[in-house]
């Protein structure tokens, strides 16, 4: 028999047939067996009841006439029962012969009706008719709650945002779509090779650090799309299996689903390789967005300074760290260069999380170093980023905030293009530089500074806003966090502030990179290098 209790089309069926007369159940068994059929018999509508609740069948013969509870009513029971509504029922009578009679059965449940003395070819026509009904029935439902298993499956994989996560969720589906064990694998560059089995509907998933020994063949021979084919075992079950191997794209590892061989069908092989086709699509969609990240995680790293110019009495510290795991990269920087002599430096933040966004911070830092080695002041300097921006990136926006310290002095001269504000500090007292000019890419004039002197002991904290801003909190809520912990920047290890202020202000996951620069001028008299 097949999982659902009813057996392949064309073969031997579980009939029950329900007579008080043992004669005349002899008679119709025995046509039955002979047949081919399994039966079981019982002798008043109560039994018939309690043995279809324990056993289930595929069609019941039914005598109208019984001791108990006619056979008009049981079949009704049987219709209105969900787990048996769909079996068959045949009536059967040697006194309830009328039109009368075979009216009120038809419309009580009954889905045949003969009348005694039945013929055994009739009888067993009969059976194979409402067999052909019922099968073809049951393979239509079955097929549509694994065609709807199968909707739920695909769009779980397609959320998944890591292979690890994504072979869980197809491994689950797997088991949840063939009503068994199943077992997935694929690779990526990152994971390596990994795969997912799980025991049954509603087990765990047990994760493997690589294939198992069966999933070594490819079928597909480097080609793209999925085959099928069959196994004689595994990889962790001791008996045959259907596996399917899926690739989407030329070049790549394949992915593998295995579910046993045992009850699998014709609309079982398309459903597999619907699954494997839409896993295999799902794990290349993720391989290739862990590519342009980590192409684009590099681009932003080899771009951002490979070391910092040293000045007499000043202290700098910078830190860069990448969204989190799963949210794309975006276009944060930072700069600092000596120029003629002075402290120039740069932090900003190209809109958009995208490699794109990566290569448009490529393109205004190296315009800005050109710019700087040209000798203009931070509001000139920021006046000819924009025009670049407008002629050369017209859709594009990015914020950024510029300074020059003239390292005798601490004289600064500061650029605010629409980026979050710097911080200054000193003795505790914290004060937020708040004089700003639109977002470079915008057409108004940007040529605006503002002046200060950097006292001795005084730092300036500056940050993109991937650190101040979060869900649930506007940005002045972030910049209130961010004044109360860069208070404590003091004289202290500048290294240990800055690993203390990513740890408060970004506890949890982040969907923006973040990019922070600490400048401090050194108390009078402690001017050492």
């Amino acid at each position: 028999m097949s999982p659902d209790g009813a057996a392949t089309a064309g073969g031997a069926a579980d009939i029950l047939v329900v007579d008080d007369s043992p004669s005349k159940r002899y008679v119709i068994t025995s046509w039955l067996r002979r047949d081919g059929h399994r039966v079981t018999e019982a002798a008043t509508g109560a039994e018939a009841l309690e043995l279809l609740a324990r056993h289930p069948v595929e069609l019941v013969v039914l005598d109208v006439r019984l001791p108990d509870i006619d056979g008009f009513e049981v079949a009704e029971r049987i219709k209105e029962d969900p787990r048996t509504s769909a079996v068959p029922v045949i009536h059967v009578s040697a006194t309830a012969i009328h039109v009368v009679d075979r009216t009120q059965g038809l419309s009580r449940g009954a889905d045949a009706y003969l009348a005694e003395p039945i013929d055994p070819d009739e009888l067993l026509a009969t059976v194979q008719a409402m067999l052909r009904y019922y099968r073809a029935r049951r393979r239509a439902e079955r097929l549509a709650g694994r065609l709807t298993r199968l909707v739920e499956t695909t769009a779980a994989i397609n959320a998944a945002t890591t292979l690890s996560g994504l072979l869980h969720v197809g491994a689950s589906g797997a088991a949840s779509v063939f009503e068994g064990p199943a077992a997935v694998a694929a690779a990526s560059d990152e994971t390596g090779a990994l795969a997912v089995q799980v025991d049954g509907v509603g087990g765990l998933p047990a994760i493997r650090p690589a294939y198992p020994a069966q999933f070594a063949e490819d079928p597909l021979r480097g080609l793209v799309g999925t085959a099928l084919f069959h196994q004689d075992g595994g990889p962790w079950w001791d008996a045959p299996v259907w596996r399917v191997v899926a690739r989407a794209k030329t070049g790549r590892e394949p992915l593998h689903i295995a579910v046993p061989a045992a009850g699998f069908d014709e609309d079982d092989s398309d459903l597999l390789r619907q699954l494997g086709q839409a896993m295999a699509l799902a794990v290349e969609a993720l391989r290739s967005y862990d590519e342009e990240r980590r192409t684009a995680l590099a681009l932003q790293q080899n771009m951002l300074p490979a070391s910092l110019p040293a000045f007499d009495g000043y202290e700098i510290a910078v830190r860069y760290q990448p969204a989190s795991e799963h949210a794309s990269v975006g276009g944060d920087f930072y700069e600092v260069v000596a120029v003629d002599g002075h402290l120039v430096a740069a932090i900003g933040d190209v809109a958009g999380h995208s490699l794109r966004a990566a290569t448009i911070m490529a393109e205004v830092r190296h315009a800005l170093r050109a710019y700087l080695v040209e000798g203009h002041a931070p509001g000139n300097t920021m006046e000819r980023l924009n025009r670049m921006m407008l002629r050369f990136l017209p859709e594009e926006i990015a914020t950024m905030c510029l300074l020059r310290i003239d390292p005798a002095t601490g004289e600064t001269h500061l650029a605010n293009a629409g980026h979050p504000p710097p911080v200054r500090v000193l003795g505790g007292r914290v004060a937020i530089v708040e004089d700003r000019v639109a977002l470079l890419g915008v057409a108004l004039p940007h040529e605006d500074e503002v002046a200060f002197t950097l006292a001795p002991g005084e730092a300036l904290v500056l940050v993109t806003d991937g650190l101040i801003e979060s869900r649930g909190h506007t940005i002045n809520e972030g910049l209130e966090r961010l004044c109360a912990a860069a208070a404590g920047v003091g004289a202290g290890d500048l290294e240990q502030f800055c690993d203390g202020l990513l740890a408060t202000l970004s506890a949890d996951a982040r969907d923006d990179d973040v990019a922070l620069l600490v400048i401090r001028r050194k108390p009078a008299g402690d001017e050492s290098g």
